[in-house]
This record gives C-alpha cells, sequence and structure tokens, in this order.
C-alpha cells in the first residue's frame, strides 16, 4: 500500500490489508493490550490483574492481535510471555497520537465511530463487544 505515491489511486483491494490493520486495532481492549506489552512480555495472568479484565477477554483479544501476527508469545514451561511481535507497531501508534493531537482528537465527534468514553468502559466491563 503506497498512500503518499505519485503512481495514483491504490485499487481498493489492494487498500483490504490496511483496512484489516486498523480493524485489528480499532477496539480499547487490544489497544490497551498493545499498550502494555509495548512496556515489555507478560502473561495472560499479568494482563487480566493490571488491565481489569476477564481472562477470558485478554484471550479472546490476544487471538486476534496473534492471528494478525501484531503479538506473539514465547513459551517458558507451562507459561506463554506475550510480546509485541511488530515493533513498528507503536511508531503507528505514536503518529495516530499525533494525529489525535493534531486534531484535537474530532474523531471521538464523529457520528460513525466516535464514542463516548463512559459507554465504551460500560460496555467492556458488562462483557458485552465495542464496534469495531
Amino acid at each position: 500500500m503506497a498512500i503518499d505515491s505519485d503512481s495514483g489511486i491504490t485499487p481498493l483491494d489492494g487498500l483490504a490489508p490496511a483496512a484489516a490493520l486498523f480493524r485489528s486495532l480499532a477496539d480499547p481492549v487490544r489497544l490497551s493490550i498493545v499498550q502494555r506489552l509495548a512496556r515489555g512480555e507478560a502473561r495472560v495472568v499479568d494482563l487480566t490483574r493490571e488491565l481489569g479484565l476477564a481472562q477470558s477477554t485478554v484471550s479472546k483479544h490476544l487471538a486476534c492481535l496473534r492471528d494478525c501476527r501484531l503479538v506473539d508469545y514465547r513459551a517458558e514451561g507451562r507459561q506463554s510471555f506475550y510480546f509485541l511481535a511488530a515493533p513498528d507497531l507503536l511508531d503507528l501508534l505514536r503518529s495516530a497520537e499525533q494525529l489525535l493531537a493534531a486534531t484535537d482528537r474530532a474523531v471521538a465527534l464523529c457520528p460513525t465511530y466516535g464514542v463516548r468514553i463512559d459507554r465504551q468502559v460500560d460496555a467492556h466491563a458488562s462483557g458485552e463487544e465495542a464496534r469495531a
């Protein structure tokens, strides 16, 4: 995908992998897992305790991130230690933070994708999935 390419517009099917990447990150739980793993590897039990989430929720989101090859793990005995498999992901997230700051987080007001923080936190606390 070449967003800033002079060669013209990329066909839609050429943009599908980029859209899938952004969809894989379009959940606050997955972003919080990535944010935590940016500090170093962690076990599921560490993530559940630090993020205040159920084990099933953490495991499900780790599976999504693993399927996308953004996160991987290493086994040590009976334990699995998860880590960021794509360090470039941190550059992407830093760029996203800069863009959010530059736009004064206006995307949060978007009628299609914007969400109220309290509604989203309530949805995760009750076990519902947020829109992705």
